[in-house]
């Protein structure tokens, strides 16, 4: 009876320590970023698209943050920071190469943060 009793215990805890590690397939995150017109619309919303993992990707050029829908399991949201980074978009954790950032189009150039 004993035998039983302990391995009912250690299967429930093994179940409970599994739902814990799972991840949410639709998360929502809002992120900031900087730019100033369409043309960083598109390529902002490209970048994160391209993270595996990233189901919805809208950034919003009056508040300059992006919209995020991403699936945890696949993807962490500082890839997406990292990958919007890479295209010379500084984010509010992650700051774009400046070597990148130079060879934006002029329009694209916004006023960086210190």
């Amino acid at each position: 009876m004993k035998n039983i009793v302990l391995l009912l215990m250690i299967s429930l805890m093994g179940i409970s320590v599994q739902a814990q590690e799972k991840k949410n397939k639709n998360a929502k995150y809002d992120i900031e970023v900087n730019g100033n017109c369409d043309m960083c619309k598109k390529r902002i919303e490209k970048a994160a698209l391209s993270v595996k993992g990233v189901k919805s990707a809208v950034w919003h050029i009056d508040h300059q943050d992006l919209h995020l829908v991403l699936d945890e399991n696949k993807v962490s949201i500082n890839q997406v920071h990292e990958a919007i980074a890479k295209v010379g978009h500084d984010t509010d954790k992650v700051k774009a190469n400046d070597e990148v950032y130079n060879d934006l189009h002029g329009c694209c150039q916004y006023e960086r943060k210190q």
